[in-house]
This record gives C-alpha cells, sequence and structure tokens, in this order.
C-alpha cells in the first residue's frame, strides 16, 4: 500500500499565525485566555492548555491581570470592545482573510448597501461578521435561501472563508435575480481553502481511500471531505491516528490523505506513521 499526501494540506496562514501568536505571547511569561477555542482542532488546544492556555466563552470571564486573545474566527466589534475592558491586554490573532471580510460588509453597510454572505450563519465567522453590518447583512447557506430574501440594495456578494466555491457562485448568481442592479461579487474563499479542496480533488481521484485528518466541528475540515467522497467514496474525516480502522484497507493499494487547515503537523505525522505500520502488519492480515 502506497500512502500518498495532498500537495497542500495543514495549517493555513491564519491559524498558524495565530498560534504562533498565542506561542509568543507564551514565551514572555503568564496564562493566556482564549475568547472559545483559539482553532477548530481539540488535540492542538490540549497542547497549548497544557502550556497555559485557557478557553472562556465569553468576556466576562477575563481577567484584567490576564492577557486574552481573540481567535482566528475573529468577533463583533462589541464583544472586541467588552474584551478590551475587561482584559490586561488582547492580542488580536483574526485571521486576515476574515478581517477582509468584516471591513468589506461594514464598508457596503455605510454606503448604505445589502451584503450577502454565502456561509453558515451559526458559524464563528459568520457571527463575527454580521457584527460589522448588523442591519445589513444576510447570511444564507445555499443559494435556495436567496429566494427567501427581500429585493436587495445594490448588493455585495462575498463568503465565508472556507465555502465550497461553487456553493459562492450559486448564491452569486441566485443574488442577480434579487437586485434591480448588478451586484458586487467579490470571493472571499480563502486561497488556502481553496488549494487545499484542489489538491484533495486532484489526489482522490487516484486512490483507493482517502484520509482527511480534522477536527468534525471545523468547517474547512467537512468540506475537505465532501470535496473527496466527490472523487473517492471510500473516504473519511477522522481526529486522531486511532481512529482508523485498519479493516477499512483491506485490499487498498493506493491511500491519500490531507489535513484540514487547523491541524498541527504533528497529528499529520502520526496518521501516516500508522497508516504505514498497518501497510506493514494488520492490513496484511485483514486481507
Amino acid at each position: 500500500m502506497e500512502v500518498l499526501l495532498a500537495e497542500e494540506f495543514g495549517f493555513c496562514f491564519g491559524v498558524e499565525r495565530a498560534v504562533d501568536m498565542v506561542e509568543e505571547a507564551l514565551a514572555e511569561g503568564g496564562g493566556i485566555r482564549s475568547l472559545g477555542a483559539l482553532i477548530h482542532n481539540s488535540q492542538e488546544m490540549q497542547r497549548l492548555e497544557a502550556k497555559g492556555v485557557t478557553t472562556i466563552n465569553s468576556p466576562s470571564e477575563a481577567d484584567r491581570n490576564v492577557t486574552s486573545v481573540i481567535r482566528a474566527h475573529g468577533v463583533t466589534p462589541g464583544v472586541q470592545h467588552e474584551l478590551e475592558e475587561s482584559s490586561a491586554h488582547v492580542i488580536d490573532a483574526t485571521c486576515p482573510f476574515v478581517t477582509r471580510v468584516q471591513h468589506l460588509a461594514e464598508r457596503a453597510a455605510k454606503e448604505g448597501r445589502d451584503v450577502v454572505v454565502a456561509g453558515n450563519p451559526d458559524h464563528p465567522e459568520m457571527i463575527g461578521v454580521v457584527g460589522y453590518a448588523p442591519d445589513n447583512t444576510y447570511v444564507v447557506r445555499d443559494a435556495s435561501e436567496v429566494e427567501k430574501l427581500p429585493m436587495l440594495r445594490r448588493p455585495l456578494v462575498v463568503s465565508q472563508t472556507t465555502l465550497k466555491l461553487q456553493t459562492f457562485l450559486d448564491v452569486a448568481e441566485a443574488v442577480r435575480a434579487k437586485s434591480e442592479t448588478e451586484p458586487q461579487v467579490i470571493n472571499t474563499i480563502c486561497s488556502a481553502t481553496r488549494d487545499r479542496q484542489d489538491a484533495a480533488r486532484a489526489l482522490a481521484g487516484q486512490v483507493d481511500a482517502f484520509y482527511v485528518i480534522g477536527g468534525r466541528h471545523s468547517s474547512n475540515s467537512v468540506k475537505l471531505l465532501a470535496v473527496c467522497l466527490e472523487q473517492c467514496e471510500h473516504s473519511f474525516l477522522i481526529e486522531t491516528a486511532d481512529e482508523i480502522n485498519p479493516e477499512d484497507l483491506a485490499g487498498v493499494r493506493r491511500v491519500g490523505v490531507t489535513a484540514g487547515a487547523s491541524t498541527p503537523n504533528w497529528l499529520i505525522e502520526q496518521v501516516v506513521e500508522k497508516l504505514r505500520t498497518i501497510d506493514n502488519t494488520e492490513a496484511a492480515t485483514v486481507a
């Protein structure tokens, strides 16, 4: 059995930046309080917790003697203000790609325009974006939800940074039917998401089985799995190497591996090592 890695996988720029910012702060001494999980990977969060990072659920849990951090998904302006008032210092680790969506929505709202964001309205990133233009923003999961919207005023169409490209394009097309003017369409899906999805799609068509390593609550990991399933029905989303079932690899000659944007290298290495061990022992027995 041959183990093949996708050309693009693992930590994206925004996640790596957030983790690096926290690591640097920890090196200066003292603990860090993260407003929500810094990234969507429980194993990496456990590693950071062991070094002094604790997770809080609201600004009221912050401490004026402790540094707080805004996670990569970002927050609303109101929440950020509350956190700054109740913390010794605030590290803003919002991904720059997310910050761009926030600013685009804010600017359009100030111009009296409506904003349509393709994404999951319950996702922390989307909640933060809406906070920048609360009276002008509609978050839709797909094109079918656009049909329920009122007629739109000179709309701006943007996207959650981890969305599938086709979903965004479908939403943009649907918005055209809801506006008397041509909408402004800006693709805000981050390049890392597109690159990982494209690389996974290309590799999935060449293997017998595929593993996506990532958190089950990670939007980009779930979408990576969906992309892989389009090309390889024998695709699985796992969080750790322990979740690999050797029976799933019976008769498999080539297995592909990719990882979500919040998955650290040390977890990826463990999965690859486990797959190679199965190739030498358990897979042969099962087969």
